[in-house]
């Protein structure tokens, strides 16, 4: 990971932009899931770290522009880059981030390369159908499911694909591990939104509903509802919702154990993560880890 991220600082610096540097040194490096996921699985490349550091500037511009769309003013609990110094320097720094991305990419053989690229697209477009479902109440799993894909989980598979090419290890188990990492990743994500607090999240709680997003215990709490009930959850969709309000969701959850049914599936997921990688430690360790999320 030291070599990550020296190759993060390097690419930075060729940018050859002080301002860059100063904001990009802002930002929290968080998790480094991505880049973790390709040392393990191509320990031994040369190239890893920089594959991986490639990785991580597409998704720190991702979560730049994240922000902005959401008007968020933390992330990973200091003030984010459209907080201290605008929108507008916010969408540049992210538009930097991907093309010096994308320049390194190019060195990379042309199938690593398509792969990553391609899922940038992807997430662009779920970041897009996002956007769009949080015009209104959404019940449909399948359909926020196909977004989460989309959204979050297309990068890690892509990592987790390009890392195995270039270890010449089988690129389509581990794209298959890294597609359910990333699902499974996020819907604990969205179940810690709703049960942690907010200094552990490094956002106000309960952040996704309010912007609008249902998230899968909201999706599978409106099942349960009576009708009574699903009008009240759908009246405070988008709105920034009181504590009282805060409790009656939680309360409602607990009773129809929304919560514990959204951790099954992304038990499931890591499930079926686990079984494409079959005998790989360091990878299932990962997933325990991941899944063993305190909630």
């Amino acid at each position: 990971m030291q070599r990550v991220e020296c190759e993060i600082a390097r690419l930075i610096k060729e940018v050859d932009y002080d301002e860059v540097t100063h904001l990009f040194n802002k930002l929290a490096g968080g998790k480094r899931l991505r880049a973790k996921l390709i040392l393990k699985i191509a320990s031994k490349h040369p190239k890893a770290p920089l594959l991986a550091a490639i990785v991580e500037l597409i998704h720190a511009a991702s979560l730049l522009h994240d922000d902005v769309i959401d008007e968020a003013t933390i992330r990973r609990g200091a003030e984010s880059v459209n907080a201290t110094d605008g929108s507008k320097v916010a969408i540049m720094l992210g538009d930097i981030l991907y093309s010096k991305a994308f320049t390194e990419l190019v060195g990379f053989d042309k199938d690593i390369a398509k792969v990553i690229s391609s899922s940038v697209t992807a997430l662009s477009k779920g970041e897009m159908q996002d956007v769009k479902m949080a015009d209104e109440f959404n019940e449909d799993e399948d359909k926020y499911l196909d977004m989460l894909y989309l959204k979050t989980a297309t990068l890690i598979e892509a990592a987790a694909y390009g890392a195995a090419l270039l270890e010449d290890k089988d690129a389509k188990k581990h794209a298959i591990y890294g597609r359910n990492l990333g699902l499974s990743f996020q819907i604990v994500d969205d179940i810690l939104d709703i049960t942690a607090d907010a200094a552990t999240l490094g956002k106000p709680a309960m952040n996704d509903f309010v912007e609008g997003k249902c998230t899968l215990p909201y999706i599978y709490l409106y099942k349960e509802l009576d009708k009574k009930d699903r009008l009240r959850l759908k009246s405070l969709h988008a709105k920034s919702i009181d504590e009282e309000e805060t409790l009656w969701i939680k309360s409602k959850m607990q009773k129809h154990g929304s919560i514990e049914k959204s951790f099954l599936l992304a038990k499931k997921l890591s499930q079926d993560a686990m079984n494409a990688i079959k005998g790989d430690e360091e990878l299932t360790q990962i997933l325990q880890t991941m899944i063993k999320r305190s909630y």
